[in-house]
């Protein structure tokens, strides 16, 4: 983590990114410490993307302020690219161009002297485990390689900030794991890290996160305390038998806002307060299920997030209410 007096990676100040009448990105504003790992959340063409390509300099802006790694967003986009690494969910490899090509490729973009050039390949290609495959064409490598190695392309520099573009996508569990393990490794050695995904279990391995939702920011901090702040209603974990049958019955009762199948069993948000776990069990009963009483748990990150969006779709349909 930063230092106090250290200026923070990233700043944003209503940021803002419309494409003729559609608004992609609507006055957002978040900081983000060095050393960090900030992960920026939302389903897709939730504006995550569009957001990350103006931090990088690869967008203007319409309107609202930034900088990124003390770069001026609007004025210093060039300086920007050179001092942070840059990774897309399509990896950005030359799939015709063998491993050692393509890392020697960026080592030229980067301009990197001889010497700095080859000991930096020669630790990429150790981090992505593909000292047998140097001379094979990255077309046929495995998701997990190629998505190491595009990493390693994008932090040959060095840079103190990467960028990470959906990375994850497409890739086996095992895969994003050992990925996660390369990103604390980074975050270890002061580099900060802003991710985006949309895998909510992603968002647990992260030190704060964003949720964006229809372009705007719908909620900011640590998985923790968005899980025991930001949601208004309590949380029921309830494992009947034929639990996509429960689900029907469950959804139609009087103070259940939300219920969804999580794992074997049902996330059931219910109005806060309201004693509905009896109410929940022995309707079921009735119905001939089998169930104990749902107990309240701690929300998981989906169940808030969901909870959130629900919230706000809810406000937008609200009869009477504008929304600039």
């Amino acid at each position: 983590m930063a230092a106090p007096e250290q200026e923070p990676a990233v700043v944003v100040r209503d940021l803002a990114k419309r494409f003729g009448d559609f608004t992609a990105v609507n006055r957002v504003n978040f900081s983000v410490p060095r050393g960090e790992i900030f992960g920026f959340l939302g389903p897709n063409g939730a504006g995550k993307s569009t957001t990350i390509r103006m931090l990088c300099g690869l967008l203007a802006p319409s309107s609202g302020s930034g900088t990124v790694a003390g770069f001026d967003l609007l004025r210093e986009a060039e300086k920007i690219k050179a001092h942070i690494g840059y990774m897309s969910q399509k990896f950005s490899l030359y799939e015709d161009l063998t491993v050692e090509e393509n890392i020697n490729f960026y080592g030229g973009i980067y301009n990197l002297p001889g010497d700095k050039k080859k000991e930096r390949k020669e630790w990429v290609i150790r981090m992505a485990g593909l000292e047998d495959r140097r001379s094979a064409r990255t077309a046929f490598l495995a998701g997990g390689w190629k998505q190491r190695l595009a990493l390693g392309c994008a932090i040959l520099h060095e840079p103190p900030i990467i960028f990470l573009d959906e990375p994850t996508s497409g890739v086996d569990p095992l895969s994003r794991r050992r990925f996660w393990n390369l990103i604390y490794e980074l975050a270890g050695r002061g580099v900060t890290v802003f991710v985006t995904t949309h895998y909510m279990d992603e968002a647990e391995y992260c030190d704060r996160v964003g949720l964006i939702y229809r372009g705007e920011l719908i909620a900011l901090g640590s998985p923790e305390t968005l899980k025991q702040e930001a949601m208004t209603e309590d949380v029921l974990e309830c494992f009947p038998d034929r639990p996509q049958e429960a689900l029907e019955i469950i959804i139609t009762l009087p103070g259940v806002k939300e219920a969804a199948l999580f794992g074997r069993g049902l996330h059931v948000v219910v109005e806060r307060g309201r004693p509905l776990a009896e109410v929940i069990r022995d309707r079921l009963r009735e119905a001939g299920f089998q169930t104990p009483t749902p107990e309240k748990i701690i929300p998981s990150l989906e169940d808030v997030f969901v909870s959130l969006i629900e919230a706000r779709d809810r406000a937008e349909k609200a009869p009477g209410e504008f929304r600039q």
